[in-house]
């Protein structure tokens, strides 16, 4: 389950655009929307930048910052260069299907000849990747694997029993996609002689349905598999295919971890192949060397933990010696470790008492590697070098707010893209020190719009919890705030594992609707308790196999903590969540019921053995294993204890938290007598949007606000 971006600007016509307040009207116009600089990718030269722009892929000079032309005339969704940079693959047209797969139609220009070729004859495919040689591009149909040859144009097939609802070759099937992060399962070897592919066959994998209501006289059916907690879950098996002779080879992977197969990595040498492996259990993760011309499978080692590994987000970098770094919290903290070619710690690279939250890349002239770290606390992240050899290290970043870089590929330069909570989003270009170069692009228009209408900033505050921890928090104060007086309180959150809602960074999804909310007379608040990130593994994996126990103990020592406060009315108390965020108001309408006189939840799982596999079991194992863990922790458990008004919303079509959660909270709340409001969004998914949806969903929830806090 991952956080839903929750963008607010939508543009819309609208009408009185009245100064000095934030409005709905304003905030669905585009009215503060934000400007930034998209597609930004460094040129093998390490002298210049592309990026994407109305009129084509521009291209700019790191040392003028002036731009030199178009790469190519058009308009394209994204681009990648083959490794040589002779062609660019151009994303021409796409429709989403889930999370991050998508059917886009792709065409390759060829940069010296100017020829453009169309991939699979124009129509619809998924996936593609140039081989590293630049001569072909592999790509999905029907989940089936194929490669194109940019000469002769020559489709070539290499799997021929993919199946909808079935069989998957090369690509993620739902629950991989989503919570392992990608929908790409197959890479070639760096010889371009070999695609070695994960074939997944989900045939036993439990099927959902979903109704589409549209306009037709029946409804039709959405259905696809989806392993809940304690279901089957694919079956998986990795493959190589040898372009020569058209050879397919099955990976023997009997003597390791092989339920989940969810990485599949390309190296520096050419004939290899990196699987990275888990068991159901996802608290160790074999990574494996697999030799593409013999099918020899070498482990290179197992990283283990007591609770959990985050299999979805993996640290793997080969150096041009085929070693590797590798990404660790096996210290307490995230960390990178280096690692010899056959799979031998040299050493660990990062220590201290925060963590790596980004890798860049590595320098191998200067042997520094560049990453984006919590050093200046957790609420910040900033962007430092690192000598691997001798531990030096240097900040070359802001030292507060968010802040993330794009090297060039020499590191002599760097695109700096950065903000605060009270500044937003900024470009600028850097020497590879972090000196200054010139400033690209700011938002003070942006800025300006806002403060003109009243914004007031973000103060942030620890507030301790049960067992001593201090919780980072934020808090939005009406500007004319008056100590003297008590307001109410419309408490945020999101909560789930490794999550981070209290960061210091500019946030253009829900804020400028809580600054809307505090314009109203409301003070917001946010606080990250037990299970959220950045704060080390202890802080977050305390929830392990309590999923839900801790958080909302946490939310509510929090409200209590500002209900304390005199300038918080505490029997006016609220709270909004989205998906987990939404779990947790449910949870806390129920169980911080004599707390909480108000909640709006969007899209809340209600009972954990309704959710996947995938992401459930990695905190909680399998119902089977732990039955108290998903039955003590879900709202439907609690529905007796409803006190408060409570606003409970859902998209019909969602197919990540099913509807499914919503009905059967809503038929425990119903047999408990108990009176709430009930939002349903025709055939929309978990991010509720589309049309007019929006603007129409964030009035009803303005509307609930203001009548019942």
């Amino acid at each position: 389950m991952k956080k839903i971006l929750l963008t607010l600007t939508v543009a819309v016509a609208f009408q009185n655009m009245s100064a000095q307040e934030i409005t709905l009207d304003k905030i669905y116009s585009g009215y503060y929307r934000g400007k930034g600089i998209a597609g930004i990718t460094s040129m093998k030269n390490g002298e210049n930048y592309l990026v994407i722009e109305p009129t084509g892929i521009a291209k700019y000079s790191y040392k003028t910052s002036q731009k030199e032309g178009n790469i190519v005339d058009g308009q394209y969704e994204s681009y990648e260069f083959s490794d040589d940079e002779s062609k660019i693959l151009l994303l021409t047209g796409s429709q989403p299907i889930y999370r991050h797969s998508f059917l886009g139609k792709f065409e390759v220009k060829d940069l010296k000849t100017g020829k453009t070729i169309s991939i699979n004859n124009g129509k619809p495919i998924q996936e593609p990747r140039f081989s590293p040689d630049a001569s072909k591009i592999a790509f999905i149909v029907d989940n089936n694997l194929f490669y194109q040859d940019l000469t002769s144009e020559k489709i070539t097939q290499i799997t021929e029993h993919g199946v909808k609802n079935k069989i998957l070759n090369g690509l993620a099937d739902w629950v991989y996609e989503e919570e392992f992060g990608h929908a790409r399962l197959y890479d070639w070897t760096k010889n371009s002689d070999a695609i070695v592919f994960v074939k997944s066959d989900e045939s036993e994998v439990p099927e959902i349905y979903i109704p589409i209501y549209g306009k037709t006289l029946y409804p039709s059916e959405m259905r696809y598999k989806y392993p809940k907690a304690g279901e089957k879950n694919s079956v998986v098996s990795a493959h190589i295919y040898q372009l020569d002779g058209a050879k397919k080879t099955k990976i023997n992977l009997d003597d390791y971890k092989n339920y989940y197969i969810p990485n599949v990595i390309q190296t520096a040498k050419p004939d290899e192949i990196i699987l990275i492996t888990s068991e159901r259990t996802q608290n160790a993760s074999d990574v494996l060397k697999v030799n593409t011309k013999t099918g020899a499978v070498q482990k290179l080692f197992t990283e283990t933990d007591e609770k959990w590994i985050d299999t979805d987000s993996p640290t793997l970098e080969f150096l041009e010696d085929d070693s590797f770094l590798w990404g660790s919290e096996r210290d307490g903290n995230r960390h990178l470790y280096w690692y010899d070619k056959d799979g031998k710690l040299k050493k660990q690279v990062t220590k201290g008492n925060w963590e790596v939250t980004d890798y860049y890349g590595y320098n191998p002239k200067s042997k520094e590697i560049y990453v984006q770290t919590t050093e200046k606390g957790s609420i910040n992240k900033v962007v430092s070098k690192i000598n691997i050899e001798n531990g030096k290290s240097q900040l070359i970043s802001n030292t507060d707010g968010n802040n993330s870089a794009n090297f060039s590929k020499n590191y002599n330069y760097f695109i700096e893209t950065s903000s605060t909570a009270s500044k937003p989003y900024m470009y600028v270009l850097k020497d590879g020190n972090g000196k200054t170069l010139k400033e690209l692009q700011n938002n003070n228009d942006q800025l300006q719009k806002l403060k003109s209408d009243n914004f007031a900033e973000k103060e942030f505050i620890t507030i301790p919890n049960a067992v001593g921890d201090q919780m980072n928090a934020w808090i939005i104060k009406p500007k004319n705030f008056d100590k003297n007086k008590k307001y109410p309180l419309f408490m945020f959150q999101y909560s789930g594992p490794g999550s981070q809602q209290v960061s210091n960074s500019w946030d253009n999804a829900n804020a400028i609707w809580f600054e809307m909310l505090a314009q109203k007379g409301y003070i917001i608040a946010c606080v990250d308790g037990r299970g959220t990130g950045y704060k080390g593994a202890k802080f977050k994996k305390v929830t392990y196999m309590n999923l839900g126990k801790y958080e909302i103990e946490d939310q509510i020592t929090a409200a209590k903590w500002f209900g304390n406060q005199s300038y918080i009315d505490k029997t006016r108390i609220g709270m909004f969540g989205w998906s987990f965020g939404g779990y947790m108001t449910s949870l806390a309408m129920t169980k911080g019921a004599d707390v909480f006189k108000a909640g709006i939840a969007v899209a809340p799982v209600t009972n954990w053995r309704y959710y996947d596999s995938v992401y459930t079991e990695r905190f909680l194992r399998t119902p089977q294993e732990n039955p108290d863990g998903y039955d003590k922790n879900s709202p439907t458990e609690y529905a007796n204890l409803l006190k408060g008004n409570f606003l409970l919303i859902h998209g019909t079509a969602d197919d990540n938290v099913h509807f499914q959660n919503s009905m059967e909270f809503s038929e425990a709340l119903i047999q408990n007598k108990k009176q709430f409001e009930f939002m349903a969004y025709p055939d929309k998914n978990h991010g509720i949007y589309g049309g007019q949806t929006r603007p129409q969903l964030y009035q009803k929830m303005t509307d609930f606000i203001l009548k019942n806090l």
